[in-house]
């Protein structure tokens, strides 16, 4: 493991494997003429043009491999993101993770945007629905333990954990979909609970691709995201 960061109440992101750095990305683009890294001024002069102007196929380079542990619907989030390879955690072979997540706080539906949220509930509403949401989902694990003793079969049981259960995956990609992956979830529309993972995997693989999260993030400051 080459780094770990927690991620909301019980989850975390582990970096697990990388393959290359920025220099991959510029020996990946000059190898079309013969010619592979020269001084850091220049190369990284190269790989923001490529950045810039959507020269993808040098970016794909370099690889990364995660282990992540998070809530059930984030992972149903993250796997929209098809160009990955993930094995999760299966509740056909081994019994239900017996964590949840307990948000801090509930956050209200947006009016405008039907898939999002804005503004929270009052503090005395948010306490009764934690309390009310704990004793739910204390109650499925129960009755799906219950129902484990009783014989039936762990992938029909598993129907009475809620989503908000953690589950574990290994997640594997490029550095140009994980750029892509980080437009789209780290930004400020997203769904808060995976703009966190997105974070935390950001700042694991900083230290062995500084030139493109730096030059990522002058890219999304500049379009105003």
């Amino acid at each position: 493991m080459l780094g770990e960061i927690k991620v909301l109440d019980k989850g975390f992101v582990r970096l697990v494997e990388v393959m290359g750095n920025d220099i991959s990305v510029v020996q990946g683009a000059r190898v079309s003429y013969g010619a592979g890294a020269k001084d850091p001024e220049r190369d990284k002069t190269l790989l923001r043009y490529l950045f810039v102007h959507k020269h993808s196929s040098p970016f794909e380079m370099v690889e990364f491999k995660f282990h992540i542990r998070c809530p059930i619907f984030v992972a149903r989030q993250w796997v929209r993101h098809r160009m990955w390879s993930y094995n999760e955690y299966s509740m056909r072979y081994s019994p239900a993770i017996e964590d949840f997540y307990v948000p801090e706080t509930w956050r209200k539906q947006d009016k405008v945007n039907i898939q999002g949220s804005a503004g929270t509930l009052s503090d005395e509403e948010n306490k009764a629905f934690t309390e009310r949401y704990r004793r739910h989902c204390e109650e499925s694990f129960k009755i799906y333990n219950e129902m484990i003793a009783a014989g039936v079969a762990r992938e029909m049981a598993r129907g009475v954990i809620p989503i908000s259960t953690y589950t574990e995956f290994y997640g594997k990609t490029d550095l140009n979909n994980f750029i892509k992956f980080l437009n789209l979830r780290e930004d400020s529309h997203a769904q808060y609970e995976i703009q966190v993972y997105a974070r935390a995997m950001k700042e694991l693989v900083r230290s062995y691709v500084p030139w493109t999260i730096e030059i990522y993030e002058e890219t999304k400051a500049k379009s105003g995201v």
